[in-house]
């Protein structure tokens, strides 16, 4: 008789834990997601940035007067000056983008790790 009671205790801990551990990486699989779609929408703002960069320095190369845009007045700028500065966003931006990339591949792994780990566990739960 108390060994059948410990035996049911030992049974309803162990679920306990595995409640807790599935608990625990469910928690992670949803934290990694919104960490990804965070990266995701600020790749995707520097993508949209370097177009800008981009264009920008297009237009620059086909005018003769060139304007910058300080607070909300336009001042009459060296066309050299500009593309300097806009070469120098530019390449702030590439190595920007491509952290983000490297951040995008670790939570991409870490991501498909965590749900692995909880699928296994439910399959578990269901035998």
């Amino acid at each position: 008789m108390v060994e059948k009671y410990f035996t049911k205790i030992e049974g309803q801990l162990t679920k306990l834990k595995l409640d807790k551990m599935s608990s625990t990486n469910m928690q992670q699989l949803q934290l990694t997601q919104q960490n990804l779609q965070n990266i995701m929408m600020q790749k995707q703002q520097i993508q949209s940035q370097l177009v800008e960069f981009e264009s920008a320095l297009t237009e620059l190369k086909t005018t003769d007067k060139a304007y910058k845009i300080v607070g909300k007045i336009m001042i009459a700028s060296s066309k050299d000056n500009l593309t300097k500065d806009l070469e120098e966003k530019k390449e702030v931006a590439e190595v920007r983008l491509k952290n983000f990339n490297g951040q995008e591949v670790k939570l991409k792994k870490n991501l498909e790790e965590f749900q692995k780990k909880v699928m296994e566990e439910m399959q578990k739960d269901k035998k």
